[in-house]
Protein backbone atom coordinates (compact mmCIF):
# COMPACT_ATOMS: atom_id res chain seq x y z
CA UNK A 1 0.00 0.00 0.00
CA UNK A 2 1.25 3.92 -0.58
CA UNK A 3 0.58 6.36 1.30
CA UNK A 4 0.96 9.50 0.46
CA UNK A 5 0.94 12.79 3.46
CA UNK A 6 1.05 16.58 2.59
CA UNK A 7 1.26 18.95 5.29
CA UNK A 8 3.20 21.44 6.80
CA UNK A 9 4.98 19.80 9.89
CA UNK A 10 6.77 16.42 8.72
CA UNK A 11 8.86 16.52 11.30
CA UNK A 12 5.79 15.04 13.43
CA UNK A 13 5.75 11.60 11.80
CA UNK A 14 9.93 10.98 11.28
CA UNK A 15 9.62 9.40 14.72
CA UNK A 16 5.95 7.26 14.34
CA UNK A 17 7.27 6.18 10.89
CA UNK A 18 10.49 4.54 12.59
CA UNK A 19 9.23 2.83 15.89
CA UNK A 20 7.15 -0.34 16.12
CA UNK A 21 4.42 -1.76 13.82
CA UNK A 22 4.43 0.94 11.41
CA UNK A 23 8.44 1.27 11.40
CA UNK A 24 8.44 -2.55 10.67
CA UNK A 25 6.13 -2.07 7.95
CA UNK A 26 7.90 0.79 6.33
CA UNK A 27 11.55 -1.12 6.43
CA UNK A 28 9.48 -4.34 5.22
CA UNK A 29 8.54 -2.24 2.09
CA UNK A 30 4.94 -3.66 2.84
CA UNK A 31 3.73 0.17 3.37
CA UNK A 32 5.01 3.02 1.13
CA UNK A 33 4.75 6.15 3.04
CA UNK A 34 5.82 9.68 1.11
CA UNK A 35 5.85 12.84 3.77
CA UNK A 36 5.36 15.97 1.60
CA UNK A 37 5.97 19.43 2.66
CA UNK A 38 2.72 21.51 1.71
CA UNK A 39 5.32 24.70 1.79
CA UNK A 40 7.67 23.04 -0.78
CA UNK A 41 4.70 24.32 -3.43
CA UNK A 42 3.67 27.90 -1.76
CA UNK A 43 4.10 30.09 -5.11
CA UNK A 44 6.49 33.15 -2.78
CA UNK A 45 9.25 33.51 -1.19
CA UNK A 46 7.94 33.53 2.17
CA UNK A 47 5.89 30.32 1.68
CA UNK A 48 2.76 31.68 2.91
CA UNK A 49 -0.03 28.44 2.87
CA UNK A 50 -2.67 30.03 4.60
CA UNK A 51 -4.39 33.30 4.47
CA UNK A 52 -7.36 35.57 6.37
CA UNK A 53 -10.44 34.03 5.62
CA UNK A 54 -12.99 35.81 3.68
CA UNK A 55 -15.94 37.40 5.39
CA UNK A 56 -13.71 38.13 8.23
CA UNK A 57 -13.26 36.27 11.72
CA UNK A 58 -10.29 34.65 13.46
CA UNK A 59 -7.71 32.95 12.28
CA UNK A 60 -5.93 31.96 9.24
CA UNK A 61 -7.09 29.07 6.52
CA UNK A 62 -5.18 27.31 4.35
CA UNK A 63 -4.77 28.33 0.49
CA UNK A 64 -6.00 26.00 -2.10
CA UNK A 65 -3.46 26.33 -4.21
CA UNK A 66 -0.06 24.71 -2.86
CA UNK A 67 -2.36 21.42 -1.80
CA UNK A 68 -3.56 21.35 -5.76
CA UNK A 69 0.03 21.46 -6.79
CA UNK A 70 0.87 19.09 -3.97
CA UNK A 71 -2.15 16.62 -4.72
CA UNK A 72 -0.81 16.74 -8.58
CA UNK A 73 3.30 16.17 -8.34
CA UNK A 74 1.74 13.17 -7.06
CA UNK A 75 0.58 11.96 -10.73
CA UNK A 76 -2.11 10.28 -11.74
CA UNK A 77 -3.13 7.16 -10.63
CA UNK A 78 -6.48 5.36 -8.44
CA UNK A 79 -6.14 6.83 -5.21
CA UNK A 80 -8.27 7.94 -2.16
CA UNK A 81 -7.74 11.28 -1.43
CA UNK A 82 -8.59 12.14 2.27
CA UNK A 83 -8.63 15.18 4.58
CA UNK A 84 -8.09 14.88 8.20
CA UNK A 85 -10.71 17.68 9.77
CA UNK A 86 -13.19 17.42 12.90
CA UNK A 87 -15.98 18.30 10.41
CA UNK A 88 -15.81 15.02 8.34
CA UNK A 89 -16.72 11.24 8.67
CA UNK A 90 -16.39 10.11 11.96
CA UNK A 91 -13.40 7.04 11.84
CA UNK A 92 -14.70 3.27 12.86
CA UNK A 93 -13.36 0.16 12.35
CA UNK A 94 -15.80 -0.32 9.37
CA UNK A 95 -14.17 2.32 7.44
CA UNK A 96 -10.74 1.03 8.89
CA UNK A 97 -11.11 -2.11 6.89
CA UNK A 98 -12.28 -0.08 3.57
CA UNK A 99 -9.27 1.64 3.68
CA UNK A 100 -7.12 -0.99 4.51
CA UNK A 101 -8.32 -2.28 0.68
CA UNK A 102 -7.27 0.87 -0.86
CA UNK A 103 -3.76 0.38 -3.11
CA UNK A 104 -3.38 4.01 -2.39
CA UNK A 105 -4.20 6.52 0.20
CA UNK A 106 -3.29 10.27 0.53
CA UNK A 107 -4.07 11.73 3.93
CA UNK A 108 -4.11 16.35 3.44
CA UNK A 109 -3.24 17.68 7.04
CA UNK A 110 -5.40 20.79 8.03
CA UNK A 111 -4.04 23.15 10.22
CA UNK A 112 -5.63 26.57 11.65
CA UNK A 113 -8.80 27.49 11.02
CA UNK A 114 -9.22 24.81 8.68
CA UNK A 115 -8.33 24.42 4.63
CA UNK A 116 -10.28 26.37 2.29
CA UNK A 117 -13.47 24.17 0.91
CA UNK A 118 -12.54 24.44 -2.65
CA UNK A 119 -10.19 21.31 -1.80
CA UNK A 120 -12.73 18.77 -0.53
CA UNK A 121 -14.79 20.14 -3.69
CA UNK A 122 -12.48 20.49 -6.31
CA UNK A 123 -9.72 17.84 -5.63
CA UNK A 124 -12.18 16.38 -4.96
CA UNK A 125 -11.69 14.90 -1.29
CA UNK A 126 -13.22 13.63 1.62
CA UNK A 127 -13.32 14.38 5.41
CA UNK A 128 -12.22 12.25 8.27
CA UNK A 129 -12.99 12.96 11.50
CA UNK A 130 -10.87 10.65 14.59
CA UNK A 131 -13.21 11.98 17.18
CA UNK A 132 -15.73 14.33 18.41
CA UNK A 133 -13.09 16.75 19.42
CA UNK A 134 -10.96 19.24 17.90
CA UNK A 135 -7.06 19.15 17.94
CA UNK A 136 -4.73 21.70 16.53
CA UNK A 137 -3.61 19.89 13.14
CA UNK A 138 -4.32 16.91 11.44
CA UNK A 139 -0.66 15.07 11.88
CA UNK A 140 -1.59 13.27 14.69
CA UNK A 141 -4.88 12.04 12.76
CA UNK A 142 -3.39 11.11 9.71
CA UNK A 143 -1.04 9.22 12.15
CA UNK A 144 -4.19 7.30 13.70
CA UNK A 145 -5.57 6.21 10.23
CA UNK A 146 -2.05 5.22 8.97
CA UNK A 147 -1.53 3.06 12.28
CA UNK A 148 -5.07 1.92 12.26
CA UNK A 149 -4.93 0.77 8.63
CA UNK A 150 -1.88 -0.41 8.74
CA UNK A 151 -2.85 -3.18 11.30
CA UNK A 152 -5.12 -4.68 8.35
CA UNK A 153 -2.55 -5.03 5.36
CA UNK A 154 -1.34 -8.45 5.13
CA UNK A 155 2.09 -9.04 6.03
CA UNK A 156 2.34 -6.35 8.82
CA UNK A 157 0.86 -8.11 11.66
CA UNK A 158 2.72 -11.57 12.23
CA UNK A 159 -0.81 -13.32 13.36
CA UNK A 160 -3.47 -12.25 11.55
CA UNK A 161 -5.94 -13.68 13.45
CA UNK A 162 -5.14 -11.46 16.28
CA UNK A 163 -6.69 -8.29 15.08
CA UNK A 164 -10.16 -10.48 14.11
CA UNK A 165 -10.36 -10.34 18.41
CA UNK A 166 -9.61 -7.19 18.54
CA UNK A 167 -12.30 -4.33 19.77
CA UNK A 168 -14.72 -3.85 17.23
CA UNK A 169 -13.87 -6.80 15.69
CA UNK A 170 -15.98 -9.36 14.01
CA UNK A 171 -18.69 -9.32 16.69
CA UNK A 172 -18.76 -6.17 17.39
CA UNK A 173 -17.91 -6.29 20.62
CA UNK A 174 -15.07 -4.73 22.74
CA UNK A 175 -11.97 -7.03 23.14
CA UNK A 176 -12.41 -9.35 26.37
CA UNK A 177 -9.91 -8.30 29.78
CA UNK A 178 -6.69 -10.20 29.03
CA UNK A 179 -4.26 -11.59 32.17
CA UNK A 180 -0.62 -12.81 32.59
CA UNK A 181 1.70 -13.58 35.23
CA UNK A 182 1.34 -13.36 38.15
CA UNK A 183 -1.27 -15.26 38.63
CA UNK A 184 -1.57 -12.92 41.75
CA UNK A 185 -0.80 -9.87 42.35
CA UNK A 186 -1.65 -7.23 45.36
CA UNK A 187 -4.67 -9.76 46.22
CA UNK A 188 -5.85 -9.73 42.59
CA UNK A 189 -6.20 -13.18 40.71
CA UNK A 190 -6.78 -14.08 37.64
CA UNK A 191 -10.02 -15.43 36.59
CA UNK A 192 -9.48 -19.72 37.70
CA UNK A 193 -11.16 -20.76 34.33
CA UNK A 194 -8.27 -18.73 32.46
CA UNK A 195 -5.78 -21.17 34.28
CA UNK A 196 -7.84 -24.51 33.82
CA UNK A 197 -6.70 -25.64 30.80
CA UNK A 198 -10.33 -25.87 29.56
CA UNK A 199 -10.06 -24.10 26.09
CA UNK A 200 -14.04 -24.59 25.26
CA UNK A 201 -14.86 -22.63 29.02
CA UNK A 202 -12.04 -19.93 28.24
CA UNK A 203 -13.77 -19.39 24.97
CA UNK A 204 -17.09 -18.94 26.51
CA UNK A 205 -15.53 -16.85 29.81
CA UNK A 206 -13.78 -14.67 26.65
CA UNK A 207 -17.25 -14.35 24.91
CA UNK A 208 -18.78 -13.12 27.97
CA UNK A 209 -16.48 -10.92 29.60
CA UNK A 210 -16.57 -8.85 26.37
CA UNK A 211 -20.31 -8.42 26.43
CA UNK A 212 -20.50 -7.35 29.82
CA UNK A 213 -17.16 -4.71 29.63
CA UNK A 214 -19.29 -3.73 26.39
CA UNK A 215 -22.29 -2.94 28.56
CA UNK A 216 -20.48 -1.34 30.66
CA UNK A 217 -18.48 0.73 28.63
CA UNK A 218 -19.84 1.28 25.32
CA UNK A 219 -23.70 0.15 25.76
CA UNK A 220 -24.83 1.89 22.34
CA UNK A 221 -22.62 -1.23 20.70
CA UNK A 222 -25.40 -3.66 21.75
CA UNK A 223 -28.42 -1.55 20.61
Amino acid sequence: MRVDVLTIFPGIFESPLRESLLGRAVRSGILDVRVHDIRDFATDRHRQVDDEPYGGGPGMVMKPEPIFAAVESLGAGERRLIVLSPSGRRLDQALVRELASERWLVLICGRYEGIDERVVEGLPAEELSIGDYVLSGGELPALVVLEAVARLVPGVIGKEESHERDSFGEGGLLDHPHYTRPSEFRGLRVPEVLLSGNHAEVERWRREAAIEKTRRNRPDLLE
